[in-house]
């Protein structure tokens, strides 16, 4: 058994990845001295990235290649960056990069939407459809998130956020829909709080064992329990259950939530999420989709990627039996199951780190 100083020095150890948003001093030039932000986008391929310091000096794009770099004026608000490094891409350069992010998601989209022509539902991968709202056609959609232009884009035009910039078309912040604002400033501190805890690893994925105990409809009838009813129920009865949160928490059974350390709820929420929980990663897609059309669909992809990753661990370390489907069994009933479900809920929690930052710097970008 992973006892809890294993698992808080695999805590520490994943906690070791989380890095703050850069906050710098203030922007020269102005009275107010404000703040200004220090903007942190991804360096995955594809993904436009670019730090703003200070004085309004930004690097070259990471990771954005082909495209012209041009400086656009933001407006003059005291004590934010005044210039921003616009990246343009020719027609060629972009229907590229859509067509790049369509034909990767669509490893996931086509499957999935034969599968619901067949009527043959799939208890892993259909809750990255179901439980998340996204359609696939909206994941399949690219957008080149804010401070790239794109030329031969009139359709983009037709968009909320869109504008028309010379010769180009690109995303102006200041013209999405104001519901954006508010979505970005709760995601920016739901996110900010998660980011500045260490992550917990020893909950073992009782969340998915708490949903079917002590009843007879479990959420997914259609599966065998590895251990039947009895066995299930011996397991939550065994070990503590510590789920912080709410979305995993609200499927609980009435009998297995009074077995809950605490009570998440919706309103707490920013008071409990934390890295290691496999939702709070998986929700890093729900973010994603949350702030589009503003999202790079590179980022958004990533963050899809890693959710399916996650959630193939949440359904092998649950109790129903997933042979028939390729999947074999973290046994979290034994000492073995419970060290390996830690060690690959510790590697989620480092690989959702930079996820995390990127969607922090979109945010930051949207509310300044």
């Amino acid at each position: 058994m992973i006892d809890d100083a294993e698992a808080a020095g695999v805590s520490r150890r994943a906690a070791g990845s989380e890095m703050p948003i850069l906050r710098s001093g203030a922007s020269g030039g102005g009275s107010s001295a404000a703040p200004s932000r220090a903007v942190r986008t991804g360096a995955a391929p594809g993904v436009t990235g670019y730090v703003c310091d200070a004085a309004g000096t930004i690097p070259g794009p990471a990771g954005a290649a082909g495209g012209r770099r041009t400086p656009r004026s933001r407006g003059g608000r005291a004590g934010t960056v005044a210039a921003v490094v616009q990246v343009v891409l020719d027609e060629s350069q972009w229907r590229a990069r859509a067509a790049a992010h369509r034909a990767r998601v669509e490893r996931w989209t086509g499957p999935h939407r034969e599968r619901r022509r067949r009527r043959e539902p799939h208890p892993v991968l259909d809750f990255l459809f179901t439980y998340y709202s996204l359609r696939p056609a909206g994941l399949e959609q690219w957008h080149p998130g804010p401070g790239v232009a794109l030329r031969g884009a009139e359709d983009y035009l037709g968009r909320p956020g869109y504008v028309r910039d010379g010769d180009a078309v690109r995303l102006e912040p200041s013209a999405l829909p104001g519901r954006l604002a508010g979505t970005a400033g709760f995601v920016r501190a739901l996110l900010a709080a998660t980011a500045a805890r260490p992550p917990r690893l020893g909950c073992f994925g009782l969340h998915e064992w708490a949903m079917v105990y002590r009843t007879d409809t479990p959420r997914h009838g259609a599966l065998p329990l590895r251990l039947g009813a009895a066995g299930t129920d011996a397991v939550v009865e065994s070990l503590p259950v510590h789920c912080t949160h709410h979305d995993a928490y609200r499927f609980f059974t009435a009998a297995a939530r009074p077995r809950n350390a605490l009570v998440p709820t919706r309103e707490e929420q920013v008071a409990h999420e934390q890295p290691g929980c496999l939702h709070a990663t998986m929700d890093l897609y729900k973010w994603a989709y949350k702030l589009a059309p503003a999202t790079p669909s590179e980022l958004l992809g990533d963050c899809f990627a890693l959710a399916v990753e996650v959630r193939e661990l949440d359904m092998r370390a649950s109790p129903y039996d997933l042979a028939d489907l390729g999947h074999s069994p973290v046994p979290i009933e034994t000492p073995a199951g419970r060290a390996e479900y830690a060690r690959a809920q510790s590697a989620f929690a480092e690989r959702a780190a930079p996820l995390r930052r990127r969607l922090l710097a979109l945010c930051d970008t949207l509310l300044s």
